[in-house]
């Protein structure tokens, strides 16, 4: 199964599984100048569509935390696009508490940024380019795991 799986920020960590073949990255969506938050997530819409004729079959992300700020609202809007995307393709979606992905690939629920990024060296063989690039291809395994189809 195709997979995208998003660590919805600001700067925005994505992999995908896409017939076998992995990527990853990080997207900025920062607001330029003057823009509302509406424009970051218009520009987030445009993007997902770019995923949209590779046959996605799942939409993994990171569950929001609601503990208030302008950070919490901004992963709250683009979850909920992502969610939007999902069902306009027909793909399924998996919410992934922070913890439960922490402890999957490091073993500890309290991981922080260093050992995340650790495991994504250790399982890709190159540097990510921030923690949101390995929180994503950590969901993207985890994923994987979840509907049975192992990563190796």
């Amino acid at each position: 199964m195709n997979i995208l799986a998003l660590d919805c920020a600001t700067h925005l960590g994505w992999a995908t599984r896409i017939d076998g073949h992995i990527e990853s990255g990080v997207q900025d969506f920062s607001k330029r100048r003057g823009e509302s938050n509406g424009m970051m997530f218009l520009r987030f819409r445009k993007w997902l569509r770019e995923f949209s004729e590779l046959n996605i079959g799942l939409v993994c992300y990171e569950a929001a935390h609601h503990r208030g700020g302008a950070a919490v609202e901004i992963c709250v809007n683009l979850t909920g696009r992502a969610q939007e995307f999902a069902a306009a393709i027909g793909a399924e979606t998996l919410p992934v508490h922070t913890a439960s992905l922490k402890k999957f690939v490091t073993g500890s629920g309290r991981a922080g940024k260093e050992e995340m990024m650790a495991w994504f060296e250790g399982k890709v063989g190159r540097k990510p380019i921030d923690d949101n690039e390995a929180d994503a291809m950590a969901l993207l395994y985890f994923a994987a795991n979840e509907i049975g189809e192992k990563i190796k």
